[in-house]
């Protein structure tokens, strides 16, 4: 079992399931584009947000899938009994319930990341009733939430690494500046990291791909590594 660090600085317990993984069928459920969600938000002046405690821990294991999961340590024996952290599945059968859950009001007035429940309102007014009505949901459906992290009311709202307000999309000021303070690179990992990184916010950038090309080139396969000034000038 591993603690692995979260953001809040609690740690989450997740477990070494590589060889479960392995003989694993795939779920192949999608996960939403960021894109696509960031287009949803177009013109919304209102938001709250959500946050799901313990995630994956919400939903129940099938009695049968319970002995694949156990643990042990020093101590004794463990198993659970809800979907642990760690399985190959876990975010795909997370959200296809979330997506399930909110399928009356997707494309409307709620944007859905595993976790993470977002509604949008143009106005106040329609905002009461999209959150009693999300709110609701989340309580009938018996999911519990972190108080903590949720934040409701909100004229600006931090979703995603993205930034919106009055109706408009903004790149995440502090991964603008983690950009601008980017050293050059000087292995193929960084050049991975620094595209990975500027590649999130392409809708921003008009002709990303063109722009990248040069280095995104030097990390295919067998590619030697030399930065010339190409690579200088797309850097």
């Amino acid at each position: 079992m591993l603690l692995v660090k979260k953001k809040d600085g609690t740690m989450r317990l997740c477990g070494n399931y590589r060889q479960l993984n392995k003989v694993t069928i795939k779920k192949r459920y999608p996960l939403p584009q960021i894109d696509g969600m960031m287009d949803q938000l177009v013109g919304a002046c209102v938001f709250s947000k959500i946050d799901l405690r313990s995630d994956y821990h919400q939903i129940r294991v099938k009695f049968e899938d319970i002995p694949k999961i156990t643990f042990r340590t020093r101590y004794r024996h463990y198993e659970y009994v809800v979907m642990p952290f760690g399985v190959t599945n876990a975010p795909g059968v997370f959200m296809d319930y979330m997506n399930r859950i909110c399928h009356p009001y997707l494309d409307r007035f709620v944007v859905v990341f595993i976790n993470d429940i977002l509604v949008y309102s143009k106005t106040r007014e329609e905002h009461t009733e999209h959150l009693r009505i999300v709110l609701q949901t989340v309580k009938d459906k018996r999911l519990y939430t972190k108080l903590s992290k949720c934040e409701f009311w909100l004229d600006i709202v931090n979703f995603l690494e993205h930034v919106v307000f009055e109706g408009r999309i903004v790149i995440n000021p502090s991964k603008v500046e983690m950009i601008l303070e980017w050293k050059t690179s000087k292995s193929i990992f960084e050049i991975r990291s620094l595209i990975g990184l500027t590649g999130y916010y392409r809708m921003f950038v008009e002709g990303f791909s063109k722009l990248a090309l040069p280095l995104t080139k030097l990390t295919r396969k067998n590619q030697s590594f030399v930065w010339d000034s190409k690579c200088g000038k797309s850097f």
